[in-house]
């Protein structure tokens, strides 16, 4: 039976950093004799919430001290605040601090999700002597690709709106904004004149397009080598980082530290980037079994690595629920060792527009074709329907949602499979190879797997974008040949989904997903500073030459 003690709170006490400046913490301690396990939680959302609070004193019951810290100028911490970047130093700092007190036993674990799980990436690969395990929820390790700048374009809705609640000392309200303007305001750079507000960081995520050293520095992914402590790291499928929650997942199970941090596990269920907090996620109620108790998952992990208690330890490497079936499976890698890598190529006799087009996906080889074209006008952008959205859903729904809106669009090629015989199971992730050429110097191109029931309703499982002129690496671009037929590869994203017998797979191409990413203004200028645009005629090639396929990991009954 677990123990249960009563809880002293230490309230605001300062934590020194090397440059002078004092970090807020506040410190929940069990009433008994020490010392303790600590769990650390770091946070720019202010460490004086209720959820925070109830975490705090339920992991003081159990016998730890949690200790929860503002970052770095927000809330009653001193200091200018600047996303990602101080967390490093900080993070380490605060952990040399607490390993150092009294009621520390010498045991710190770190736990927190989205920009707290952010500051147990960053601090990491320090390996400061007290850390020795992390819970880190929804957060990417390469800022680059997985936050800013997914396959090259920018992850506009994300960026603005977070960054906007999180400009100042307190938390920012965004509620009075009308985000259709905010949103369709060029050029991006001036966002204090198109929502009212001037943002350091901003600029500096704008002047920097490309994968360079201002990324390098805050880039943990290619750090997985320093990290040598255990990490229980949770994710969900219709989160904005699913893909890099199985990225941190293999690169510390390949390349961590030690074998402890070898040793790494994931969880990935049905859910946005707020975890397992409802059965339902956008239209789909995914039935009771989807929830599960992260923080007591959380805690046992804990017991394991601070206090040395095997006994409710998470022990499957991998454990996802499998969308359509509605199932929690244990796994051992990812790739699925078992995959059955399918590709399915793209047909159609040049009406691929719409889904009511002539579009067709099937594993016969593409032969003598004609291509699908359509215009992509910056000024009309698909809309953003669902999907791996973050962190205001009233503003831009996250999840799945009916596609059929967007399909209803000249500008969307639907490619559609005949309806299945059988279940089909897809897990793992997806990949696009498109051959495509445009008639300018740059444009992007969007991919989106969907299934498709036999009513018609069309659920978004993944999508992904490619801007072109990074095609070949996002260090440098290089601007297109004018009607040159180019390949690309698209990622598309992660999902775990059975194809329902009757359901049919489709693969929605276009060349905006608005206000996701931003647009591409199709001139190959520094579209961040441009106002200018133009309409893109867009060619998609499918056929012996060209092979345009769909890569689907298919997993065998």
């Amino acid at each position: 039976m677990a123990e249960n003690f009563g809880v002293e709170m230490r309230l605001d006490v300062k934590v020194p950093m090397r440059d002078g400046i004092e970090l807020s913490a506040d410190i929940y301690l069990p009433v008994s004799e020490g010392p303790f396990p600590v769990v650390l939680m770091r946070t720019p959302y202010s460490n004086n919430m209720d959820p925070v609070i109830e975490k705090a004193r339920k992991l003081a019951n159990r016998g730890y001290v949690c200790m929860v810290q503002d970052v770095r100028g927000r809330f009653d911490s001193q200091g200018e605040y600047y996303a990602f970047h101080q967390e490093i130093d900080d993070g380490f700092d605060t952990q040399e601090w607490t390993g150092q007190q009294d009621w520390c036993d010498g045991n710190i674990g770190m736990a927190g999700s989205s920009y707290g799980g952010c500051v147990q990436w960053l601090s990491a690969p320090l390996q400061n002597r007290y850390l020795k395990a992390m819970v880190p929820r929804v957060m990417c390790t390469d800022y680059y690709q997985g936050l800013m700048h997914p396959g090259g374009a920018f992850q506009l809705n994300v960026m603005m709106t977070w960054g906007m609640r999180t400009n100042g000392r307190t938390g920012q309200s965004i509620d009075y904004h009308n985000w259709t303007e905010a949103f369709r305001s060029l050029p991006l750079t001036n966002l204090a004149g198109n929502a009212g507000r001037d943002m350091k960081f901003w600029q500096d995520w704008l002047a920097h397009p490309n994968d360079d050293e201002y990324w390098d520095e805050v880039n943990t992914d290619r750090r997985f080598g320093e990290i040598e402590v255990p990490s229980l790291i949770m994710g969900g499928w219709y989160d904005l980082y699913a893909t890099d929650a199985f990225d941190n997942f293999t690169g510390l199970r390949e390349r961590g530290g030690s074998e402890l941090a070898r040793g790494s596990k994931l969880i990935v269920g049905p859910w946005p980037h707020a975890l397992s907090t409802s059965t339902k996620t956008g239209d789909i109620d995914f039935g009771a079994e989807s929830m599960l108790d992260l923080d007591s998952i959380e805690r046992d992990w804990f017991d394991r690595w601070l206090k040395g208690d095997k006994s409710g330890a998470e022990e499957a490497a991998l454990r996802i629920f499998v969308m359509g079936s509605n199932e929690w499976r244990d796994e051992h890698e990812w790739p699925l060792a078992r995959t059955d890598w399918q590709s399915w190529n793209l047909h159609s006799e040049g009406g691929a527009n719409t889904s009511a087009g002539d579009g067709k996906l099937a594993l016969e080889p593409a032969d003598g074709e004609l291509t699908d074209r359509f215009a992509y006008d910056p000024e009309m952008p698909v809309q953003t329907i669902g999907g791996n959205n973050c962190c205001s859903p009233e503003i831009v729904p996250w999840g799945p949602y009916d596609q059929r809106p967007a399909e209803a669009r000249n500008d969307v090629l639907c490619y559609t499979t005949d309806a299945l015989t059988n279940d089909l199971e897809v897990t793992g992730p997806i990949r696009l190879k498109l051959f495509a050429a445009t008639d300018g110097l740059d444009t992007d191109w969007t991919a989106m797997l969907v299934d498709v029931s036999p009513t018609g309703y069309a659920k978004n499982l993944c999508d992904g974008i490619i801007r072109a002129r990074y095609r070949e690496g996002f260090e440098q671009p290089k601007l297109l040949k004018v009607s040159y037929v180019y390949e690309y590869e698209i990622k598309v994203g992660v999902t775990s989904n059975v194809f329902k017998k009757g359901h049919r797979i489709r693969l929605e191409v276009s060349s905006s997903n608005f206000p996701r990413f931003d647009r591409n203004l199709n001139t190959g200028s520094d579209m961040y500073n441009s106002t200018e645009m133009r309409v893109a005629q867009q060619t998609i090639h499918h056929s012996e030459q060209y092979p345009s396929q769909l890569i689907l990991p298919v997993i065998p009954e």
